[in-house]
């Protein structure tokens, strides 16, 4: 069975991307849909941070292999807008966990996706994308994205302690949190020991899958309860 997964992994590949593609972009239109009745800031971000989930995975493995054939440069450049794209997803999970801290006392930001509080993590994506690119490795990535979300995974371990029993989607949250930073690990242990092992990175890649599809599950769950 892995043999013939390592022999068809691009088209594989291509399918992988393009569900994770369709899964976010699902999650965006119904929490967008859920902003626009609560006006409640953190589903502005959350709603972000799957926006550049599947502009990241969309841009990797469906555009590059297409503009691959035009250009051989762009296989640079898709690495670079991945890796920027994934680093800022998880930059927008956290803050969707932590905007009131952040903005306590602060009239809420009219966008988004570009203020003062973002753009420094906007800064921050810049750097981590850069120190890979000069050491041509995806280590900082890996790293920043352990750290995220093992901090995203306490926050809403947290949350799902003291509110949990009012709001069932914070348990598929912390679930998909904790998945998310098992799988980070995973690929963080990969990149650093096992030199991209081809049938743990097969497991990697389902993992991943479950982590999106119990975010979409959370989402559907609490848009039809509205």
């Amino acid at each position: 069975m892995y043999d013939w997964i390592i022999q068809n992994k691009e088209l594989l590949k291509i399918i992988y991307a393009l569900a994770i593609t369709l899964i976010c972009a699902i999650i965006v239109v119904k929490t967008h849909r859920l902003f626009r009745l609560s006006l409640h800031q953190g589903i502005r971000y959350f709603r972000n941070a799957f926006l550049f989930f599947g502009l990241g995975f969309f841009f990797r493995y469906i555009i590059g292999p297409i503009v691959f054939e035009l250009s051989k440069s762009y296989v640079f450049m898709s690495r670079i807008l991945f890796e920027f794209f994934l680093v800022m997803a998880g930059f927008f999970l956290l803050y969707s966990l932590l905007w009131k801290r952040l903005e306590y006392g602060r009239k809420s930001y009219h966008s988004s996706l570009w203020n003062k509080n973002i753009f420094i993590f906007y800064l921050m994506a810049f750097i981590i994308v850069a120190l890979d690119v000069i050491w041509n490795k995806y280590i900082f990535m890996f790293l920043s994205q352990f750290i995220i979300f093992s901090i995203a995974s306490l926050i809403s371990y947290k949350n799902y302690i003291e509110k949990g029993r009012r709001r069932k989607f914070l348990k598929f949250y912390f679930l998909a949190m904790v998945l998310s930073f098992i799988t980070w690990l995973l690929n963080f242990v990969l990149v650093m020991w096992m030199n991209w092992n081809k049938s743990i990175l097969i497991n990697v890649y389902g993992l991943n899958i479950i982590v999106f599809l119990l975010f979409l599950f959370g989402v559907i769950k609490i848009t039809n309860s509205k």
